[in-house]
């Protein structure tokens, strides 16, 4: 199944150069995530075009404003849009009683309900299941608990030779023994190896999201492997000492992780706002890490 990625902010705390500050979704099985909520995420969600109908749970990386400011607005827009699907957030306890007080003020005849579903992001632990896929938090180093988010796709069932299944008239439930790893038995009685009739599933996808944090070589083991990464690059090598100050990450940083956790992708982004031109973020990270791309407001990747 497809992942598609719709970034919607790129910018960190100060809005800047046109970027709106952090917000993702990804779309995957017939469901939409929503990844972080910075202030101006109604305004950019209803720019792109994307449907909040089945975007239903909501993970929320720190309280930072620059991540969460726009929750209540985002919300008190479904609600006049009459959406139905109750909305789950994922997110440090601390965001409960402070979104309950607005909630309560401003958004009293919600056609939804709103659940918090608390998180503890120094844990890394699966935080949402459902059929098709799993979420894990990453513990991430920052100024505040913050953790980033695991998307992983479960592995699917191995494939079934068409051909061989039409040739054999092989009905639903020797399919199902198939699938389980059984041979084939024809009328006649001969015996069909199994490896004739199955080929290996699809290879699950993966996307890991990480930002804000210092440069940790703690997740590499979390993230190792996955298709995509995006990981926070605020700040050029020149301004590497304000990574000790902030808790930041530099271009050079995340690629080096990407680098040693041995992803496929990486996509850059929370850039501060001393940055009109991003591309030489771009470049530095390139010396390390190839496969980097800039996100960038409205920017869609699918993999």
């Amino acid at each position: 199944m497809t992942f598609e990625l719709s970034i919607l902010g790129t910018g960190s705390a100060i809005p800047s150069f046109g970027r709106f500050s952090s917000s993702q979704v990804l779309h995957t099985h017939n469901k939409s995530f929503l990844i972080d909520c910075a202030d101006g995420t109604q305004f950019q969600l209803r720019k792109y075009g994307i449907k909040t109908n089945r975007m239903n749970h909501w993970f929320i990386s720190h309280l930072h404003g620059d991540h969460c400011f726009g929750i209540i607005s985002v919300l008190s827009t479904m609600g006049m849009l009459h959406h139905t699907g109750d909305i789950h957030i994922h997110a440090h306890p601390d965001l409960a009683p402070i979104l309950k007080a607005q909630l309560n003020y401003f958004c009293k005849d919600l056609s939804f309900k709103v659940h918090f579903e608390p998180i503890n992001p120094l844990q890394n632990e699966i935080i949402y299941e459902d059929r098709s896929l799993t979420v894990s938090t990453i513990p991430l180093v920052h100024s505040m608990p913050t953790c980033g988010f695991l998307f992983q796709e479960k592995e699917g069932l191995p494939h079934l030779n068409r051909e061989l299944l039409d040739f054999y008239h092989v009905g639903i439930e020797d399919m199902k023994k198939l699938r389980a790893g059984a041979d084939f038995t024809t009328a006649d009685g001969n015996i069909i190896p199994n490896c004739r009739f199955i080929t290996p599933p699809t290879p699950p996808k993966s996307y890991a999201y990480c930002s804000d944090t210092a440069y940790s070589e703690r997740i590499i083991p979390l993230i190792h492997g996955v298709d995509v990464l995006f990981h926070e690059a605020t700040f050029a090598e020149s301004e590497a000492f304000r990574t000790k100050e902030t808790l930041h990450s530099t271009a050079k940083q995340a690629a080096t992780i990407a680098q040693k956790a041995q992803v496929k992708q990486l996509i850059i982004g929370h850039y501060s706002a001393r940055y009109a031109d991003v591309t030489p973020l771009q470049n530095e990270a390139k010396e390390i890490f190839p496969e980097t791309l800039l996100s960038f407001d409205g920017m869609q990747h699918k993999w």
